[in-house]
């Protein structure tokens, strides 16, 4: 049969990063391309505890169909949580959802008309730039200059072109490795506001920080509920949980509801009081401090290597947190054509083109090292150098 599809089914293409990783998950392969944590770091026997114990209660409804918002423990777990981060909320203002991805989706779903705005970093995190293609959205840049976010010439873009919703990641982001400081964070607070434009604040990495202190989220310095906060436990629990929240004022929970319950009525009970579990009788805090100790020492690993084989023939970010490192070459190198040479010889990134809404640089790739063990990235690097000096 000819299928005859919806217009928006033109807007939705692969992504490029899953498509690559079927290749990167080949044995041979040392892959700096997904955004993975370190499987051998999850907390496999606390998570295996905290499920055989929810089962072994003897409770059914723990099979059973929950509410769309989310086990109302685990949201008060979760407002705590926040509460300790400076984000003011409480469980009524927590909304579940399967991943902080479906977050982003349920959000489009509810400001995006076709042709609306989204205002974003350039590079920004390629997840979110393919959920607001799927639903139509054209795209503008954050204005920046040697400083940082350029406030001055950001709130003229938004008077000529007022978008309809702001996309940031403000912390370790996606795929650059850095941070806005808390004036860029306060300066687009303070333009979004005026303007009364809400700001999506993703922040799946917030808690993989090395380095600094932590500076106070974009929410936490919001008074107006201007900013829907999007969290995950994907990277310092499990990405394969697919568990992640929504901070957001009341009648915004309203409207998620109606837009989940279309979706999937709601994410699954037995993950939620298993989570739920294991936050309240395991130790999460100090298993974040491991997985900061060993994320940590592989950062500061790759930044050596990169610095003994890259110093004559590329540059580099050197984030004070999260997974990533954001390496340029030269402007003559094309790393989309390059990608093909360095897998033919055993060694994955992924190409910084696919984190452009337009005008992509080509010569740069986002390089994850949190997933390779030492050796790996010893040796991946010696090999893609050895590549980029053949090509």
């Amino acid at each position: 049969m000819q299928y005859t599809y919806a217009e928006r089914v033109n807007y939705m293409a692969n992504s490029a990063i899953r498509e690559l990783l079927k290749i990167a998950e080949q044995p041979q392969v040392i892959s700096f391309a997904g955004g993975l944590p370190a499987a051998e770091l999850f907390p496999l026997s606390e998570i295996k505890e905290s499920y055989a114990q929810v089962l072994g209660a003897g409770d059914p409804s723990v099979l059973q169909y929950g509410t769309t918002e989310g086990y109302l423990p685990l949201r008060e777990e979760i407002s705590a949580q926040m509460r300790a981060k400076g984000i003011q909320t409480e469980a009524d203002n927590i909304f579940l959802t399967n991943g902080s991805q479906q977050g982003l989706d349920l959000i489009t779903k509810l400001f995006i008309n076709p042709g609306d705005v989204v205002l974003l970093q350039n590079p920004s995190y390629l997840g979110a730039i393919q959920t607001f293609r799927s639903y139509q959205a054209n795209f503008d840049t954050i204005p920046t200059n040697e400083a940082g976010i350029d406030d001055l010439a950001l709130e003229l873009l938004i008077k000529q072109n007022p978008p309809k919703i702001i996309y940031l990641a403000p912390t370790y982001q996606n795929p650059t490795g850095t941070t806005l400081t808390l004036k860029e964070r306060k300066a687009v607070l303070r333009i979004a506001s005026k303007y009364g434009i809400p700001i999506i604040e993703d922040d799946p990495y917030g808690e993989l920080r090395y380095d600094d202190e932590a500076l106070p989220s974009i929410r936490s310095c919001s008074t107006d509920n201007e900013v829907i906060y999007l969290g995950t436990f994907s990277k310092t629990l499990a990405p394969g949980l697919r568990l992640g929240w929504i901070v957001a004022e009341k009648s915004l929970i309203a409207k998620l509801v109606v837009a989940k319950q279309g979706t999937d009525l709601h994410t699954s009970t037995l993950l939620q009081r298993a989570t739920h579990y294991y936050l309240t009788h395991f130790n999460a805090v100090e298993h974040i401090k491991t997985i900061r100790q060993a994320y940590k020492f592989r950062r500061d690993y790759m930044l050596t290597e990169l610095e003994e084989n890259f110093s004559d023939q590329a540059i580099w970010t050197k984030p004070s947190g999260g997974m990533f490192i954001w390496l340029t070459l030269p402007e003559r190198y094309d790393t989309v054509n390059l990608l093909p040479h360095a897998l033919a010889g055993n060694v994955a990134f992924v190409p910084g083109a696919h984190f452009f809404t337009y005008n992509g640089k080509y010569s740069s790739m986002r390089l994850n090292f949190s997933n390779p063990a030492p050796q790996q990235i010893k040796q991946g690097i010696k090999l893609l150098s050895t590549i980029v000096a053949a090509y």
